[in-house]
């Protein structure tokens, strides 16, 4: 392979050759350290060749693809032969695991290295000797050392070894490796148990050393005279540390000005934190043991909730953290500081004790036959059915906390109750949610069990249970957001990357949704707040395809090819890596307005109840967009007679820059909206003649009509600033006058963005302060305003710019921080 020739361009290389060996399972080791902002250990892989095979209809597939291709039903009834291997009976041992059917199929072959088996191979798999190579994505890392391990040496692994002994001393360690991995998902606990044991296993000297390489974007691994996936080993430890200044993990303070570390969502996921495979595709489960010091808290993307023990040898406390549903490693997160817990007051469960009539389900009357590969599958779980609110914690820095516990903790039952009764079964069993340090780049990320919030959502948060619920809708519509992310991103996600509409369309379309079913609106105000949204996003939308490239506008930018991978399964993520791309919304806007557009043509409830339809079919799978519209006009079959076709929405939608024409008649509908007219009417006394100024005298004041200025949402006083952003003229009086009737200061940081741009256009100079607090603690929302104060060319103005940068600038996001010193410097 070309090492290193792609690093001038905005494409993303991901290198893994996943169509010929993926990782089905990894142990992580790492020792946290704060002191040298260090992530040091180890990482195990447990691989599986892809071998060709065919299923019934002769499509190919591959040996790991082989065992995903069965149903549940038919992997947890594998006769009782199998379950003796694995030392266990064949009842399941976790009183949450679901009973299945009882049909009979076939016993999987015991040593996939038996019997003439087609392996995939191509040049970038292969190296100039010949010798199979293992590639693997990694960035920022140093490794130290790869080495083969020897699992016969295990003595739990003896389980495994009466079906193999008859082999050869290395297919023996495969076909146990092969055993391992195929085992029912009813007794993960035991294959966990024996993964955990493995990863300590001795390094195999008898098998010759293991060679690697490390360039720019992978780490490559082969053994001479090693020619096939098939026979290369199936067990290997990577020894490794972190650097300071790797893109996967942001080394900062918090707002206690406490040193952590967290993952940080860049475009290239977690390839700087430990060698993984990035496509999609190579979806696998994980254990994490991490150790750090003992002020600190480790959270992390896990079934469990960990219960830290001392490290007698080292003082550093222990977390363990597993994951049993297959996941793609970029979606493995992880955040390591001295975070407290916010803790509820006695009288907030009263408080929401009407929470539950939020939710009208009614259990499965029967277990689901999922089309994912085996895992405990919550949709199977009877109890989850029934569990609108699963357990759920909420950590912050100690100056953070009240704000957590008023904001987020209020609102977090309520959210996830009409998340369950929108969308059915919480993918996950319980949920984290962390506020984050000031220089987070986003206002939230959502992770398996994990959300990350930015503390600019929390700032409306200050009025506690006695505020209205209306007084923290950017806290409430973030957290729907995030949590719509369990189905729409996690529980289902994208084949291609590219597609980022499936993650942010969804999520966006479906926040309006979850969060008007929070405030239990009646249908006509969940209407008019929708109206109004949808305005706002029209107006964001049309200013960002008016100031951006058209390739960039694009939904499935690599169109007819999307989904493609080369024949080892690398590809390139187009423009993943261009730095504007961090900062748009494109696939968040027209995403949501396409979902507006099919929701417009078969009924809004008719819509909302596909997507629960969608998410029992698709749940634990990857999908493209075709997926997705195929299943919506097989369901509404008149879309076609109306001669709306894939193809269509294609070419209308998702392949050309632009707007699409339902949208640009729609907003025009939207732009009439009670609501909208309301914020219209209180625009115009803002821009009366004299509004504003303070008379001087009896006489002049008595001549001077009195103004009765109307109550706004946050929604409507963003409009409201938004319109008058258009005007030509503001005086300092009549800024100063706005500002002290709806205290814009105060509001949430989408307000005070807008005021921010109000007093840097009108070069309002009493008001600069709050830009400086805007830029230096909503760092998430900030970017662009940057620029606002360098192309005004105004001196003050580009002074207070660069000030604010020198402020934050250790801190700051590195994709921000590069946008915005090009802006300034």
């Amino acid at each position: 392979m070309e090492p290193d020739g792609d690093l001038d361009t905005d494409d993303l290389p991901l290198r893994a050759n996943t169509n010929h060996i993926r990782v089905r399972h990894f142990v992580l080791d790492l020792t946290v350290q704060l002191h040298n902002k260090v992530i040091a250990g180890s990482i195990v892989l447990f691989l599986e060749p892809v071998v060709e095979a065919t299923d019934g209809a002769g499509v190919g597939l591959g040996q790991t693809d082989k065992y995903m291709a069965r149903s549940p039903c038919e992997v947890r009834c594998m006769d009782s032969t199998e379950a003796l291997v694995s030392g266990e009976s064949t009842v399941d041992e976790s009183a949450s695991m679901s009973s299945y059917g009882t049909k009979a199929v076939p016993k999987p072959e015991t040593a996939p290295v038996a019997g003439p088996l087609s392996v995939g191979t191509s040049r970038e798999s292969t190296s100039d000797d010949g010798d199979f190579t293992l590639v693997l994505d990694c960035c920022d890392l140093n490794v130290l050392q790869v080495e083969e391990l020897d699992v016969t040496a295990v003595p739990s692994m003896s389980t495994l070894l009466e079906e193999v002994r008859d082999q050869p001393p290395r297919d023996r360690s495969a076909a146990m490796l092969q055993r391992l991995v195929s085992m029912p998902s009813a007794h993960w606990r035991r294959q966990h148990q024996l993964f955990s044991e493995c990863s300590g296993a001795p390094g195999s000297p008898e098998a010759g050393p293991v060679e690697f390489h490390t360039d720019h974007w992978s780490l490559q691994v082969k053994k001479k005279g090693i020619t096939s996936p098939v026979d290369f080993p199936r067990a290997l430890r990577v020894s490794y540390e972190t650097r300071p200044v790797g893109r996967s993990i942001r080394w900062t303070q918090d707002q206690d000005k406490r040193v952590c570390v967290y993952t940080a969502g860049s475009p290239i996921n977690n390839r700087a934190l430990f060698p993984c495979q990035e496509p999609p595709v190579a979806m696998s489960t994980w254990q994490a043991r991490v150790r750090a010091p003992g002020e600190c808290v480790v959270l992390m993307s896990g079934d469990n909730v960990a219960l830290p023990i001392k490290d007698e040898e080292t003082g550093l406390l222990i977390w363990d953290y597993y994951v049993t549903m297959p996941m793609p490693a970029s979606t493995f997160t992880l955040a390591v500081g001295c975070w407290r817990r916010a803790i509820a007051e006695p009288h907030t469960a009263s408080w929401f004790a009407g929470v539950a009539s939020v939710s009208e389900h009614t259990a499965a009357d029967g277990s689901v036959c999922c089309s994912h590969s085996d895992y405990p599958c919550r949709f199977n779980q009877r109890s989850a059915w029934t569990q609108r609110v699963v357990p759920h914690r909420v950590f912050a820095p100690a100056c953070l906390l009240q704000k957590a516990r008023l904001g987020v903790l209020a609102l977090l039952p309520q959210c996830l109750a009409a998340a369950h009764a929108v969308l059915g079964v919480h993918p996950f069993p319980r949920l984290d949610v962390l506020i984050v340090p000031e220089g987070f780049s986003s206002l939230g990320m959502a992770s398996p069990h994990i959300i990350f919030l930015s503390q600019s959502v929390l700032d409306a948060a200050g009025a506690g249970l006695g505020g209205s619920v209306a007084d923290r809708s950017l806290l409430g519509s973030r957290l729907c957001h995030e949590l719509a992310h369990s189905w729409f991103g996690l529980a289902i996600g994208a084949r291609d990357w590219t597609e980022e509409w499936i993650s942010e369309g969804f999520a966006t379309y479906l926040e309006d949704v979850i969060w008007a079913r929070a405030q239990q609106l009646h249908p006509v105000e969940m209407e008019e707040q929708g109206q109004l949204k949808a305005l706002l996003r029209w107006r964001r939308l049309s200013d960002e395809l008016q100031h951006s490239q058209e390739e960039l506008q694009i939904l499935r930018p690599n169109m007819e090819k999307t989904g493609e991978v080369s024949e080892c399964g690398s590809l390139l993520v187009k423009h993943a890596l261009n730095p504007e791309k961090t900062f748009m919304q494109v696939h968040y806007l027209k995403g949501y307005f396409l979902l507006m557009f099919l929701a417009s043509e078969v009924g809004e409830r008719e819509f909302v109840h596909f997507f629960r339809q969608f998410v029992m079919k698709y749940h634990g799978q990857l999908i493209l967009s075709q997926d997705f519209l195929q299943m919506l006009l097989n369901t509404f079959p008149d879309m076609v007679k109306r001669g709306l076709t894939l193809s269509a929405i294609y070419a209308d939608w998702m392949d050309r820059p632009g707007i699409p024409k339902w949208l640009c008649e729609r907003s025009s509908v939207w732009s009439q909206a009670r609501r909208v007219k309301e914020v219209k009417a209180e625009v115009v006394k803002w821009t009366l003649p004299g509004q504003g100024r303070k008379g001087r005298g009896r006489k002049r004041r008595r001549c001077e009509p009195k103004v009765n200025y109307r109550e706004l949402t946050s929604d409507g006083l963003v409009l409201l600033l938004e319109l008058l952003l258009e005007e030509e003229m503001l005086s300092s009086t009549t800024l100063q006058s706005l500002n002290t009737t709806y205290h814009l200061h105060t509001q949430d940081a989408e307000v005070r963005h807008r005021w921010c741009e109000l007093v840097v256009k009108h070069g309002h100079s009493l008001a600069y302060q709050d830009v400086q607090h805007f830029l230096v603690h909503d760092q998430a929302m900030g970017v662009y305003l940057y620029g606002e104060l360098m192309v005004q060319e105004k001196p003050e103005q580009q002074a207070l710019a660069r000030h604010c940068l020198s402020l934050v600038q250790e801190e700051m996001d590195q994709s921000a921080r590069k946008v915005v010193e090009e802006m300034v410097l």
